[in-house]
């Protein structure tokens, strides 16, 4: 097999001319991919310990060539990652001479996918020259995640390169002066996505400039002087950590930050001592405050008890001072800047609460995500002060109250019910949901029989989930108490579900038509919007769907709703526009 090397545009890419095969594609044997994952699993198991690590590494280039299907990059990783290395020595050895000298994708992937296990400092220099080829810069990464994250995130951020911002951040990394990455990271553009936030994050060693500030700023005198564009700096922060959060189109990124920790407590420092109260660092400190308190925050290793809570407090303190409140307490004009100031206040009302429901066994807290970077408003469920969704499915946010509170799906039975508690950002035929069963009994309730994808669906890596017991009496109080929750609710947000829990009593009102309710909430783009998605069968009898539309007009939501529920009594709702 040949190898070439070409450069057409960008990092460099493998070419391969396999010898070609002349089996009549009737005489071939067809396989299928499970059982070329067995071959390649049991192939490994037997060359894993072989002693000459060439000899063993040329034997699984050929079993590699000769798969037909060939095995998948991805069944590679899924493959190395499960299996038992009983001699740790032999199997780099082996991973080693693959990235070294292997001939094939597949076979480097292997040789890559036993670093990521058992790699060291010094496989570093030689991951770094692979990522120059385009075919494995991807695996390349994931192994380097696991030994140098910051040459990882730079491989990843030179990728990117064609945005000129990150370009430009590059390049002041790459001159290493401190100043050049603050003024480059500073100005950086709000657009960037959450994993590259996390990659810029981790290539400008975030959590180390925040740091810097805080130790120049003591170094004079007792007030200290801070850098030029501490402010500048800080917010900055504070807004990458945010978009780490983001899980509407990506997993949740801030678990794969490993100095979240130290760049939070950091943010929060800084933030008491350079921040002015604006809205938008109102609520930049009020979301830190909300994902530290029942969100993926929570799921870093603080190092002890009292540490995280302590960062909620100095966010707080800052929050809480007179003229950090007035940002929130005056009127703002209609549009967007008002939303999100109404958005501040009820955020900050549920947490000056607290905690809604009981420290230790089931609680169940809402929270709704800042409009400006809009998503689904999550019934978070924390056990034991911990969110359960995203320790053990790290691929979308927990359903809405609607879907889990308001349709009673949480309420326990002596039936055993099996509820869906969240679907993969992209859909549960792609990448799967997270199902439990919910009964009652002998005064317990139990959450057991998990379905969830294939392992490791969290970055946790989270592989079994174990039966969950709850008192009922405190479980069922808990229920009752989320369900009865409104103070997370605006208006628009209110009349869809005072218009859904109408339909659930009258079902007749849209039976009558021929006609199912599919869901209702408020329009992604216009949250001010109250949106009912209506589904019939077409004239072919195929299903149809059918968005109203409920305009804000300044009435009460119980008005809205209630005129909403009069009209579809008297006129079928098909008929009422496109």
């Amino acid at each position: 097999m040949s190898v070439q090397l070409a450069e057409p545009e960008g990092p460099w890419s493998l070419e391969y001319a396999a010898p070609p095969d002349r089996t009549p594609p009737t005489k071939r044997a067809h396989r299928s991919r499970r059982q070329i994952r067995a071959e390649l699993t049991d192939a490994l198991t037997s060359l894993l310990v072989e002693p000459d690590a060439s000899a063993a590494a040329e034997e699984l280039q050929r079993r590699l060539a000769a798969m037909d299907p060939p095995v998948r990059h991805h069944s590679i990783h899924l493959i190395v990652s499960g299996l038992s290395l009983e001699n740790e020595a032999r199997a780099r050895a082996l991973a080693r001479c693959l990235v070294r000298t292997g001939r094939s994708v597949r076979s480097v992937c292997v040789g890559l996918a036993l670093l990521t296990r058992l790699g060291e400092p010094e496989d570093v220099p030689c991951l770094k020259s692979l990522a120059l080829l385009r075919d494995l810069v991807r695996p390349v990464i994931h192994t380097l995640d696991t030994l140098d994250r910051r040459a990882a995130a730079l491989i990843h951020l030179r990728n990117e390169a064609p945005k000129p911002e990150l370009s430009r951040l590059l390049g002041a990394l790459g001159a290493g002066y401190d100043a050049d990455v603050r003024e480059r990271l500073v100005a950086l553009p709000r657009t960037i996505g959450p994993e590259n936030a996390r990659r810029v994050a981790e290539a400008a060693r975030l959590e180390r400039l925040l740091e810097l500030d805080e130790a120049d700023a003591g170094s004079s005198g007792p007030v200290g002087t801070p850098r030029v564009g501490a402010a500048e700096l800080v917010v900055q922060a504070a807004w990458l950590l945010f978009r780490m959060t983001c899980v509407r189109d990506s997993s949740p990124e801030i678990l794969s930050y490993q100095e979240a920790v130290r760049a939070y407590e950091a943010m929060a420092r800084a933030a008491a001592r350079h921040l002015e109260p604006t809205l938008d660092h109102y609520a930049l400190l009020l979301s830190a405050a909300q994902e530290l308190s029942s969100g993926t925050g929570v799921l870093h290793d603080w190092g002890g008890p009292g540490r995280r809570e302590a960062v909620v407090a100095e966010l707080v303190a800052v929050l809480d001072r007179p003229a950090w409140r007035t940002v929130v307490d005056e009127e703002a004009e209609p549009g967007g800047v008002r939303r999100r100031t109404e958005w501040a206040r009820r955020a900050r009302r549920q947490l000056a609460r607290g905690p809604a429901g009981p420290v230790e066994g089931l609680r169940i807290d809402v929270a709704e995500r800042d409009p400006l970077d809009p998503g689904t408003v999550e019934a978070r469920i924390v056990v034991d002060g911990r969110p359960l969704v995203p320790a053990v499915f790290g691929r979308g946010t927990v359903h809405s109250p609607e879907w889990l509170l308001d349709s009673g799906r949480l309420r326990a039975t002596e039936e055993p019910r099996e509820v869906e508690l969240a679907e993969a950002y992209c859909s549960e035929g792609c990448c799967g949901a997270l199902y439990v069963t919910i009964r009652r009994a002998r005064g317990e309730v139990v959450w057991s029989d998990w379905r969830c994808p294939p392992p490791p669906p969290s970055a946790l890596h989270v592989r079994e989930i174990p039966e969950l017991r709850f008192d009922a009496a405190a479980y069922d109080a808990e229920v009752r108490r989320a369900e009865n929750d409104h103070t997370w609710t605006w208006p628009a947000r209110r009349t869809a579900r005072l218009i859904a829990a109408g339909l659930r009593d009258r079902p007749e009102l849209l039976t009558r038509w021929g006609v199912e309710l599919g869901w209702a909430g408020t329009a992604f783009s216009d949250l001010d919007q109250t949106v009912l998605c209506l589904r019939y069968a077409g004239d072919d009898g195929s299903p149809e769907y059918f968005m109203w539309c409920v305009q804000e007009d300044g009435t009460l939501p119980e008005d809205r709703a209630a005129d909403a529920l009069r009209r579809l009594a008297s006129e079928d709702p098909r008929t009422y526009g496109a």
